[in-house]
């Protein structure tokens, strides 16, 4: 059985296509109508572009990933027969996740399940599934499992994963430019209001002082760290000093890219680089150099830099609060079309940091056997 990426990531996708369609979890009541009697209701009266965009291409993602893991770890053949249960397996498993959404749907005022979502989600996952045939029986998918060997080490999975998320996860707005993981502020106004009118709120810590703005000093080094944190982890589980430098520069330019991105959705194209401040610009020229520079740095050492680099990250963002812009930004993002796509990439931005953080403590906690450098 071979060893591939699509299986954490469909996981991870699944994850994450959950909290965006149960987003966002209040108001569970039983509405009196059975949870499947979506599948008899009358087509929907209003849909738009976006709606079947966003729920045929949702599913596609997932439909290719599942496909994709079970043909890379079953035979290596790759039989007809084995191409059409790869298919039918991710066309199958992704249909009963939709149907399973669409029904708890029906317990949140919010939320309204249907047949045609439930239709273009199977449709969706179909088609993602038959794109991962396709590439199978073109070679393109043998071609990229010889690259990664040349490129990665054996055990890369995890770190590959992280890598691939990093940039989707920058689509949500951030309050500091690729400053994944500010969590604290908005996590202590969580537990306030689910522990309203209990006697636990008193346990909760109270703080002495108001959490400051970041000083631009401050701004960029969280810039700096944000950026450089993937390229080091990238750099803990790559084979060369050339292949390194390529992947450190590409990562940083892709980071540009998605920020600018999710500047242009949050504020409109003509604001797309608007957050491209003079310590933005600093920090990102640092992390460039500091990336530079970690070349020939081992990949043990590389991933207890990340640790570090992620631990005075995380700790100069939740000492910070979210400006009023950012807050504005938000409610626009959760208020607005970006509903269904708001949990997805929440979701990521968030957790991130997090799980890069558990990944790479497993890394460095191995023995020595475990993490042999390989000449």
């Amino acid at each position: 059985m071979r060893k591939t990426s699509a299986w954490p990531l469909s996981q991870a996708y699944v994850a994450l296509i959950v909290y965006a369609s149960l987003y966002p979890f209040t108001g569970w009541r039983d509405q009196g109508i059975e949870p499947w009697a979506f599948l008899w209701s009358p087509w929907p009266r209003y849909w738009t572009a976006f709606d079947f965009a966003a729920n045929c291409g949702g599913y596609m993602p997932l439909g290719f990933l599942l496909a994709l893991s079970f043909l890379r770890r079953g035979n290596p053949s790759f039989a007809p027969a084995s191409k059409l249960v790869a298919v039918g397996i991710a066309t199958a498993s992704s249909a009963v996740l939709s149907f399973a959404m669409e029904a708890l749907q029906s317990y949140l005022p919010s939320r309204v399940p249907s047949n045609v979502d439930f239709a273009l989600n199977t449709l969706g996952a179909l088609a993602g599934a038959g794109v991962a045939v396709m590439l199978v029986m073109s070679g393109a998918i043998d071609r990229w499992g010889r690259v990664r060997g040349r490129w990665f080490v054996e055990e890369a999975r995890g770190a590959i994963v992280l890598i691939i998320l990093w940039p989707f996860a920058l689509l949500f707005p951030a309050s500091v430019p690729f400053g994944l993981g500010q969590v604290l502020e908005r996590l202590e106004a969580a537990l306030g209001e689910w522990l309203a009118d209990t006697p636990f709120l008193e346990w909760l810590p109270v703080r002495d002082v108001e959490l400051q703005p970041l000083v631009p000093g401050a701004e960029l080094l969280c810039v700096t760290l944000g950026a450089l944190i993937p390229c080091l982890l990238a750099y803990s589980v790559m084979r060369s000093i050339a292949q390194r430098a390529v992947f450190g520069v590409g990562i940083i330019f892709v980071g540009l890219a998605a920020t600018a991105l999710s500047a242009a959705m949050s504020w409109g194209p003509v604001h797309a680089w608007a957050w491209l401040s003079l310590p933005v610009q600093i920090g990102v020229a640092a992390a460039l150099l500091l990336a530079l520079a970690f070349l020939p740095v081992p990949r043990r050492a590389c991933a207890a830099l990340v640790l570090l680099a992620l631990m005075l990250h995380l700790s100069l963002l939740n000492q910070a609060p979210a400006s009023a812009y950012f807050t504005h930004t938000l409610q626009a993002w959760e208020q607005g079309r970006f509903i269904r796509f708001h949990g997805v990439a929440q979701w990521l931005g968030w957790v991130w940091p997090y799980v890069t953080l558990a990944y790479v403590l497993v890394r460095v906690s191995r023995s020595d056997a475990q993490n042999k450098i390989e000449r």
